[in-house]
């Protein structure tokens, strides 16, 4: 049985339609190279430095089909071929799985690009194996090792995301693993150790890991939003903040950017 946060297509509805936030066609940030990126809408996180909350609204986005997606990504896929391809992101794109998916496999059927997911797999459980098949590369967030830490930082549950990432290992699936370093929030040395031995054992399907600074740069949205903003005097995290954090990382052997 799906999970109750996914979106159902109705049945026989063999090309669905979804809602999108917006579109980046030059990102560098969003996997390897040059990326043309699906900003989904809907998420089911709250996460407290979320510098997009204008997405955690799944009917806030522009409903759209996979062909009107596909025309989006049309003019720049003969560039994106050599130069970098397409990462799906959002809010939570698993939120969405059945669209998602035909939007992946149009992608690939269509224009031979390569595919990342950008997601915290918190909805993996009730997709199918093969659902993973037209994705590349997953860019996993695991926002902090200890479930009650994380449950304060997201509103939701930690085993769902480690048991997706055990499943990534299982079907062999490339990761790039993402955390972001907030002061005093998630920069104790133990809790990222304790992650990164977590990391180190799921073993070669881990590309790199990236250890990304928290910024200020989306309380303005949350203030728009009329939404109070829990970490407006966080201060943003030292060089040598940083610097101690990926060492952690790279003290397991693995690739930290």
């Amino acid at each position: 049985m799906l999970p109750q946060y996914i979106v159902h297509t109705p049945a026989g509805d063999a090309r669905p339609c979804g809602y999108l936030h917006s579109t980046e066609s030059g990102a560098a940030v969003d996997g390897p190279g040059v990326r043309f990126v699906f900003f989904l809408s809907g998420c089911q996180f709250r996460c407290q430095y979320c510098h997009n909350p204008d997405t955690w609204k799944l009917h806030a986005g522009t409903l759209l089909s996979v062909e009107d997606a596909l025309a989006l990504l049309r003019p720049y896929a003969k560039f994106l071929r050599f130069a970098g391809g397409v990462t799906v992101s959002g809010g939570e794109p698993l939120l969405q799985a059945d669209f998602v998916a035909a939007l992946l496999r149009g992608i690939k059927q269509e224009f031979s690009l390569h595919t990342a997911l950008d997601t915290q797999g918190f909805l993996h459980a009730g997709l199918a194996d093969d659902w993973f098949d037209p994705v590349d590369l997953v860019l996993l967030d695991i926002k902090h090792s200890d479930a009650e830490q994380y449950r304060r930082i997201t509103g939701q549950a930690l085993q769902p995301t480690l048991d997706f990432a055990q499943r990534l290992k299982h079907l062999n699936k490339p990761v790039w693993l993402r955390y972001v370093l907030v002061p005093e929030l998630t920069d104790d040395a133990g809790d990222i150790a304790r992650l990164a031995d977590y990391v180190a054992g799921l073993g070669k399907i881990v590309e790199r890991v990236e250890v990304l600074p928290f910024h200020q740069m989306g309380a303005g949205k949350w203030t728009q939003l009329g939404m109070d903003y829990p970490l407006r005097s966080t201060p943003l995290p030292t060089a040598a903040q940083m610097q101690a954090a990926r060492q952690i990382f790279a003290d397991r052997q693995l690739l930290v950017c």
